[in-house]
């Protein structure tokens, strides 16, 4: 039987690699029917709080609209028992063309061998001009 922490471990994996697909359905798959998912910004003292599969995909699924070209890339996952932490590097450009690259992280808890939580932190950083173009 294998360990816990390295299903977790490989479900994290598998969690960022549909983010960066834009899947909603594969990301959604690597979460529990009640996820509670804590965005990194919004009006309240955990962000915007999101509940239920059907409100955390729409989010993403907003974010993959409004940035077509975002990704994440981890550096690092690490899994303790029932929790996790996921660092990365957020790319995209803004609807206005300006360039979005910031750290960040995310906490995770689990149930069983899927996500329950997510409470994501991104670095607080102005957007970088956006990408030059040569007329060559």
């Amino acid at each position: 039987m294998r360990n816990i922490n390295t299903v977790r471990q490989e479900l994290l994996e598998t969690l960022f690699a549909a983010f960066n697909r834009h899947d909603g359905a594969g990301v959604m798959a690597c979460m529990t029917e009640d996820i509670v998912f804590d965005t990194a910004a919004g009006p309240d003292i955990c962000g915007r709080r999101l509940a239920g599969t059907s409100a955390v995909r729409a989010a993403f699924e907003a974010t993959w609209a409004g940035m077509p070209d975002v990704s994440w890339e981890c550096t690092r996952h690490t899994v303790f028992g029932d929790r996790a932490v996921s660092e990365w590097i957020f790319r995209a450009t803004s609807p206005d063309g300006t360039r979005i690259e910031v750290e960040g992280c995310d906490l995770f808890g689990f149930r069983g061998e899927r996500i329950c939580t997510k409470s994501a932190f991104r670095k607080d950083r102005p957007a970088q001009p956006a990408a030059q173009r040569s007329d060559a």
